[in-house]
């Protein structure tokens, strides 16, 4: 006799979270980031949860630990690059859609610079979140630079890593409070750079 095959029981879908509890969740993440900027990466949770107007309990709630919240701030920047690749590809030229890129790129170096000594405080370190990010952004601009050239906008040996290597290279020596809109004037000029050859 053969025995039955027992049933899986239902995955449960994730519970999706209240407009109210959303809008807590990042406020959370845009104070922490703010407060990550402006007093280093020792910014006591407490002051996190005054600063965004929410008690300890909605703070630890969303975020049960510091190394919970500091990776949230991190993955929420990643996530606006991620995002920004399909929406700037479908509502934008090829060429047009890297330049919005890269430029939002620029934006995401300057706010990784504030948190990476956060990051560093993390159990374990840092190199864990970014083995998941790393990936992620050279996949987004690989697609953004690929169809780039295959509409003729940009010349056809250009490697986007190469691009990328380049921005990150010029915002990795930035000094001084312009070295955003430096880095912004680069990554135009690398684009300008890239056409083709007539």
């Amino acid at each position: 006799m053969t025995a039955k095959k027992a049933k899986l029981a239902p995955v449960a879908a994730p519970r999706k979270l209240r407009a109210d509890a959303l809008q807590n969740r990042e406020r959370i993440l845009l104070v922490a980031k703010q407060a990550f900027k402006k007093s280093g990466p020792d910014v006591s949770m407490d002051e996190i949860a005054k600063l965004a107007m929410v008690g300890p309990g909605t703070l630890y709630r969303h975020f049960p630990t510091r190394d919970a919240l500091v990776e949230a701030v991190y993955r929420t920047e990643v996530e606006r690059l991620i995002e920004a690749e399909k929406n700037f590809a479908e509502s934008m030229t090829p060429v047009e859609a890297l330049r919005a890129w890269l430029l939002l790129f620029v934006d995401y170096m300057a706010t990784k610079q504030i948190i990476v000594p956060a990051l560093n405080t993390l159990v374990g370190g840092s190199s864990k979140v970014f083995a998941v990010s790393t990936p992620q952004i050279t996949t987004a601009i690989d697609v953004l630079v690929k169809r780039a050239i295959a509409s003729g906008d940009l010349r056809k040996d250009l490697d986007s890593m190469d691009l990328l290597r380049a921005v990150v290279g010029v915002c990795s020596v930035a000094t001084g409070p312009d070295w955003v809109s430096g880095a912004k004037r680069m990554a135009e000029i690398l684009i300008s750079g890239s056409r083709p050859t007539t």
